[in-house]
């Protein structure tokens, strides 16, 4: 189970969660990466929820932990062939997670994810968590 890794913002959800299982396998993984389109979806969970600046905090400690993979150029490429993959399949997915998709597949990371829409994706090397 050793690798390198994207979180998708369900992990990290349940990250906050204090998810035993997802706690072992972040201890097993060789690298973690956290996609900015992530950031974004926390930072919109976190405002707005009940318990805004407590959930901000904990956003904003985590990224001040971790590295995080911003969009450029070659993700926009990433991107858009995987939206037409997928358009092609019949098999549409929420917008961010094509972006996140992009990032996984432009860095070559194991996406790990709760979400089953992601295994749709060619080439796309997904856990579930």
């Amino acid at each position: 189970m050793n690798g390198k890794y994207l979180l998708d913002t369900s992990i990290i959800v349940e990250l906050f969660a204090n998810d035993r299982a997802v706690h072992k396998r972040l201890e097993k993984a060789e690298s973690v990466f956290i996609p900015s389109i992530a950031v974004g979806e926390l930072y919109y969970g976190a405002i707005k929820s009940a318990r805004m600046q407590e959930n901000m905090e904990q956003v904003k400690r985590l990224v001040s932990i971790s590295i995080i993979l911003n969009c450029d150029t070659d993700t926009g490429y990433w991107y858009g062939t995987v939206k037409n993959q997928l358009r092609q399949d019949g098999k549409p997915a929420p917008e961010n997670d094509i972006w996140i998709a992009a990032l996984a597949l432009q860095h070559d990371l194991i996406l790990a994810t709760r979400d089953k829409h992601f295994e749709a994706v060619e080439g796309l090397k997904v856990e579930m968590w």
